[in-house]
């Protein structure tokens, strides 16, 4: 969350409408997240050399 926030306070765009409680980074990444509209990719190196890429989504439990 640490690193979306910091995106969102350096200009990216916000994925999601930000109502007036959610007024700081941390809050928003963690509504993008809980709405699962977050565009990251987590890159596990195997000891092989090879890597998985996985993304943020499915890693989070929909209920």
């Amino acid at each position: 969350m640490g690193a979306r926030a910091l995106q969102i306070s350096m200009g990216a765009p916000i994925l999601v409408e930000v109502s007036a409680g959610f007024s700081g980074t941390i809050d928003i990444a963690l509504k993008e997240l809980s709405a699962g509209v977050l565009p990251m990719t987590i890159r596990r190196n195997l000891p092989d050399g090879a890597y998985q890429d996985i993304p943020l989504k499915w890693l989070v439990d929909p209920a």
